[in-house]
């Protein structure tokens, strides 16, 4: 089997870098960060020696890939222009601190069409995004933006695989593209990932739509709601409606061998991020040694 790719989103106090030996101490060797404060418009500056950090600390840990979340603030879809404008200025700035960090993926939340059609909503996001990252150059970098499937609460687009692989579609002509998939916004939303059957039949979903080589990053959260409450409340992994078995799937798939595996859970308690890494590592198959002579 191949090496599995599992980490969690992780703090960057002390200096962005950090996060690369926080994420080594815990057994994870991959993990996501946020670049910048999530809930401020003001970004804040990158050391450029943090960065370099960054990239040797990466390579010694062979820690890879880096993922960033895009600001929760970012609604590239808003009807409100100035809102909007805001948006786009911030999402450049998250790209071009994605692409200096040498992170291979930044994940997006497509945002919220209120006040719009959904279809008006799809064209606003996808042309705020070409105007975001006009004039950056990705033909050095092993880089892609991620849209993130959300919980499926009305106005949120992207609550659908087929909303995700549209807006995908739309964004391919302008910058390098992806999909990241989140398991308890699976749940909410509807999708069955807890019984064999439909775990089948959603994956099944996902190859119709997005197609599954474009799924390049799964968010392994549980969830505190009920499946299609469509309520996006994360839970550690094992603790809530989902249970254990989904995640077993999910990292024992082959069809998903060339993802990361990143959980997004709570910290209730100092050891929570190492418990919910080790407990998808423990997820795992292990190879079985064959007890046969060789002769």
């Amino acid at each position: 089997m191949a090496k599995r790719r599992i980490g969690i989103h992780l703090s960057t106090s002390g200096g962005v870098f950090r996060a690369a030996e926080r994420a080594h101490e815990i057994g994870a060797n991959t993990f996501q960060i946020f670049s910048s404060s999530p809930r401020m418009w003001r970004a804040q500056r990158l050391d450029a020696s943090h960065c370099e950090q960054m990239r040797r600390l990466r390579k010694e840990y062979d820690c890879a890939p880096l993922v960033i979340h895009t600001s929760y603030l970012v609604n590239l879809c808003s009807q409100t222009e100035l809102f909007r404008e805001k948006s786009i200025v911030a999402f450049r700035g998250e790209v071009e601190r994605a692409l200096a960090l040498g992170a291979e993926y930044l994940v997006l939340h497509p945002g919220s069409w209120k006040g719009l059609t959904r279809e008006e909503g799809l064209r606003r996001a996808a042309e705020s995004i070409a105007r975001a990252v006009d004039g950056v150059r990705f033909d050095d970098c092993d880089f892609r933006v991620l849209i993130e499937n959300t919980a499926g609460a009305e106005f949120s687009l992207g609550g659908s695989f087929e909303q995700v692989a549209e807006l995908i579609e739309k964004l391919r002509p302008v910058v390098p593209v992806g999909a990241c998939l989140d398991t308890c916004h699976c749940h909410v939303a509807g999708y069955d990932l807890v019984s064999g059957e439909g775990y089948e039949e959603t994956v099944e979903r996902v190859r119709d739509s997005t197609g599954l080589e474009t799924v390049r990053v799964w968010h392994m959260n549980d969830a505190k709601a009920v499946r299609g409450s469509r309520l996006d409340r994360h839970q550690h992994i094992g603790d809530g409606t989902m249970g254990l078995e989904p995640f077993r799937r999910l990292l024992n798939d082959a069809r998903f061998a060339h993802c990361a595996f990143i959980a997004e859970t709570p910290v209730d308690e100092p050891e929570d991020d190492r418990r919910n890494v080790e407990t998808m590592l423990a997820l795992v198959a292990r190879p079985v040694r064959s007890t046969r002579t060789a002769y």
